[in-house]
């Protein structure tokens, strides 16, 4: 007869789940001899349990299917929490086994006791405590079925000694996802074509709900003769191949994207639930597409909400549009998308020998040097702007971020993830220097699991996107400075081939080098601090923030600052 945790196992290995993430330990220890003897999920031991779950959250945002996780009791599954935030917020499936203490200890203030039910719940879409094995396999079958129709995190909370309980209904059940068509009725398909036929400068914003509908939405905004600006995480599937992309907007966004939403009369929103309200236009009609009818209307106030999946939206809503004869809203936003583009093009370029290096031109080279189906990871702060701004989507290409959660060191967890599940394409951490330095033992994951994950590190001595964000603020720079070592020499010592660059001159040979490398490899790029990443429009208060920020430091001292910042910085402000 098997025991609980044989059947988890085979329930995982029947749902096509092909590896678990996780670092074991005694509560996990009849899980885990139980994956040994079935033998066919790999177990990928990760060198933090958190780098386990972002693993497993990257997996889960590339293949749309299932992926598990595993951490043993109290601190090892409280570990699992902030990658388990990150997949919930960015609505992957993702299910997590969390060992817990002996079942006749719980509540007595045992050692590593904690109440995984009440820390999990708000990163988690279901949460329940497998108290007796009669209870299995039924919840299993419910967080894997919430943990895919929902699109979240699941977490089973079993103790050590119940996992290693023999079961009575020894089942194994398929979860499959349903892929349900939700259309809007047909009044309010006409009460929007309505709205936009009246129109005279439609703009569009797509975001993740985006997310195979490409064609169907290039086709509306030519109907409609209206440039397409994309959220952050809707870069990856409405940017390529699309002749009305303008851009992005919202903070990391530039000019254009943003330009094209304050200029419209109706704005209709796709599938996105982006957060700044400072980023929509005050006066213009606004229509929202989400698939989730919670989400409408979240972020700006709206004329019109719509319940329906993006693609069959759009394809409902086509017939019902007159098609826009004129484009002069159409033709002057990618107008002006051609010159922001342009303008961010000319910041990409080799600084003089002996400067650090412009973390645009870093970008550059590995927009034009990673192959066409790349998966491009990216930390939370600079990297990302870079990532946004440089990094041209393909068809193929992906991009995988902590674009909702915002943790730092995201980028070599989330790449451990995408490159242990697709080891066949290439995949590049774009790392800032505080996330690497944070969770630098994964390096090692990379080299247990010969995982030919290609680590970029902009490496500018400091927490960089906070120093910008105090400056804006009017804050002197404080508590943001990094002692660093040459990543490149940690990396050699862990076994893993690395580079480390210094000059411009030498960037080019170096990233060529380091992408085409037969396994593991680290570039360590040392690039310019005090280089600004200019949000799209900068407003009054961010204008007197800065200028409190150079008073301040010459104050205090440190006018040396402002000379290395003007210097950095003099071609994007002539």
């Amino acid at each position: 007869m098997a025991n609980v945790a044989e059947n988890i196992v085979t329930s995982l290995r029947a749902n096509g789940v092909e590896r678990v993430y996780g670092i074991p330990g005694d509560s996990l220890n009849g899980f885990t001899d139980a994956l040994r003897k079935d033998g066919t999920i790999a177990w990928v031991q990760t060198r933090h349990e958190e780098a386990a779950a972002f693993a497993a959250a990257a997996e889960a945002a590339l293949t749309g299917e299932l992926a598990v996780v595993a951490g043993s009791c109290g601190p090892g599954n409280l570990h699992l929490i902030n990658g388990l935030y990150d997949a919930n917020r960015s609505r992957v499936p993702v299910l997590a086994i969390a060992a817990h203490i002996p079942t006749t200890e719980i509540g007595t203030g045992y050692f590593q006791e904690t109440r995984p039910q009440e820390l999990f719940r708000d990163c988690s879409v279901y949460v329940e405590y497998v108290a007796d094995p009669r209870q299995m396999p039924r919840l299993l079958e419910i967080a894997m079925r919430a943990a895919i129709e929902q699109r979240g995190v699941a977490v089973l909370v079993i103790p050590g000694d119940v996992a290693l309980q023999d079961i009575a209904d020894d089942r194994a059940v398929v979860i499959e996802r349903s892929h349900p068509v939700v259309v809007p009725r047909g009044d309010e398909l006409e009460r929007a074509a309505t709205l936009l036929n009246a129109a005279k400068k439609v703009t569009i914003l797509a975001g993740a709900g985006a997310e195979g509908a490409h064609d169907e939405v290039v086709a509306l905004a030519d109907r409609l003769g209206a440039p397409i600006v994309h959220a952050l995480r809707g870069k990856e599937f409405i940017e390529y191949d699309n002749p009305f992309d303008v851009g992005m907007t919202g903070l990391l966004g530039f000019a254009s994207g943003y330009r094209a939403m304050e200029a419209a009369d109706a704005l209709l929103v796709l599938g996105s639930d982006f957060p700044y309200e400072q980023f929509y236009p005050e006066k213009a009609t606004t229509i929202q597409v989400d698939i989730r009818g919670s989400q409408l209307g979240r972020r700006h106030p709206l004329d019109l909400g719509l319940v329906g999946d993006v693609r069959a939206t759009v394809d409902a809503l086509l017939p019902r549009l007159a098609r826009q004869d004129d484009r002069g809203h159409l033709d002057d936003a990618l107008a002006h998308y051609r010159k922001t583009r342009a303008k961010l093009d000319d910041l990409a370029v080799p600084t003089k020998p002996g400067r650090p290096i412009h973390p645009q031109y870093l970008a550059r080279l590995l927009d034009e040097h990673a192959a066409d189906d790349a998966i491009f990871t990216a930390d939370v702060g600079s990297p990302t702007v870079w990532a946004a701004r440089y990094l041209h989507m393909t068809e193929k290409r992906r991009l995988i971020g902590s674009f909702t959660h915002g943790s730092m060191a995201n980028a070599l967890m989330h790449g451990i993830g995408a490159q242990i599940s697709h080891r066949d394409r290439q995949v590049v951490a774009l790392a800032g220097d505080g996330g690497l330095a944070m969770m630098l033992g994964e390096l090692l994951t990379l080299v247990q699991h010969d995982l030919p994950l290609k680590t970029i590190v902009v490496n500018n001595s400091s927490l960089n996107f906070v120093e910008l964000e105090m400056k804006a603020a009017g804050f002197v720079n404080f508590g943001t400075g990094l002692t660093n070592p040459s990543f490149a020499a940690v990396a050699e010592a862990m076994g893993i081939f690395a580079r480390r660059v210094e000059n411009s001159e030498d960037l080019p040979d170096a990233v060529r080098e380091v992408l085409a490398h037969d396994g593991p490899a680290l570039l360590d790029v040392v690039t310019e601090r005090q280089e600004l990443s200019m949000p799209p429009a900068v407003k009054a208060e961010q204008v007197g923030g800065f200028a409190l920020y150079a008073i301040r430091t010459v104050m205090s001292g440190r006018g040396d600052e402002l000379l290395d910042l003007a210097r950095a910085n003099w071609r994007q402000l002539f």
